[in-house]
């Protein structure tokens, strides 16, 4: 393990930070149509201060401003959402059951929504945001340039920002397409720092955007049910017991 003193350039390199990452949520957010898969670790720490990583994968759609497709595919979990604008169904497909919310509006609002009111967030949410900027500099203390580094082959910048709930760290793709590669959140108040971590690939705009359905249409006739009835569809498995912050 190494451990990395300073990393301290001045003000200079806190500016190009900003700019870049104003870059990338001003690209990302003038997008009408992405389509990208995604790779993702949810670190947990357990009571005897074992650290486990969930790991999952999946897809998603958009178009702006108010359609969403997401896919997700873990050990214990297989999801599907859709949003047409006017209805989200959360789809357990492993459960063959789903349910559904009436959240008009786009797919900001429903982002807010899933995250605020029913404690659900979409992998890297703040991301997809038509501001992510604002979004993802909220309460920022510290703010670094990295230099760059290299994800799935493509050259990034390294940018590594700091509040005082979580540090967070962003990969951006170099060029005329800066989206962001790799997004890394750590805790700060959990003991052992547990890490969210999601790594983007094949990303894809405009007319290369792959389609998506945006309305369910339920093919295997699953049943309905209320959203608290609807387990086994999070973050965690339904055997893991969530404990207190320190």
């Amino acid at each position: 393990m190494f451990l990395v003193g300073g990393a301290e350039r001045g003000s200079a390199d806190e500016a190009d930070a900003r700019r870049i990452l104003k870059a990338m949520s001003d690209y990302v957010g003038a997008q009408e149509s992405v389509s990208l898969e995604f790779d993702a670790t949810l670190e947990v720490v357990t009571k005897e201060e074992q650290k486990l990583a969930l790991a999952s994968s999946g897809t998603l759609t958009l178009n702006r401003p108010d359609k969403i497709h997401v896919t997700r595919q873990g050990g214990f979990a297989d999801t599907e959402i859709f949003f047409d604008g006017k209805v989200m169904t959360l789809l357990g497909k492993n459960l063959n059951l789903y349910t559904q919310l009436d959240v008009p509006g786009t797919i900001d609002h429903l982002i807010d929504e899933l995250r605020d009111t029913y404690q659900r967030p979409l992998p890297a949410a703040d991301l997809l945001l038509l501001n992510s900027y604002d979004a993802l500099m909220l309460d920022v203390t510290d703010v670094k340039d990295l230099g760059s580094g290299v994800i799935g082959g493509i050259e990034c910048d390294f940018l590594a920002f700091r509040t005082n709930e979580v540090d967070f760290q962003i990969w951006i793709a170099q060029g005329n397409q800066p989206y962001p590669c790799r997004y890394v959140i750590t805790s700060k108040r959990i003991s052992g720092g547990p890490q969210y971590t999601i790594q983007i690939r094949n990303w894809k705009t405009g007319d290369e955007a792959l389609a998506a359905d945006f309305t369910f249409k339920n093919p295997t006739n699953a049943d309905k049910v209320d959203l608290k009835e609807l387990k086994g569809v999070g973050m965690l498995p339904d055997h893991f017991k969530e404990g207190d912050a320190k």
